[in-house]
């Protein structure tokens, strides 16, 4: 998975990071990060499927995860 790579090198460097993907992926996420030695690392589950969203769809759906995101970035 990409993103949780690129989430593990922007961590690394010690800029917060988090990952968005969808349930789907959930299980892939927990084993990627657990295999670049950062098991437990959070990201953000949003529900499957997405790709059929319309815009405004997706953007209520992602209104609901900005405090979680922002949480995640500043703790």
């Amino acid at each position: 998975m990409c993103s949780v790579h690129d989430a593990v090198e922007f961590e690394k460097r010690g800029i917060p990071a988090t990952v968005f993907l969808t349930s789907t992926f959930k299980n892939a996420a927990i084993h990627s990060f657990r295999a670049k030695g950062m098991d437990g690392h959070p990201f953000i589950e949003l529900p499957h499927p997405i790709s059929n969203l319309t815009p405004e769809q997706m953007r209520k759906v992602t209104l609901g995860f900005v405090e979680q995101f922002v949480k995640q970035l500043t703790d």
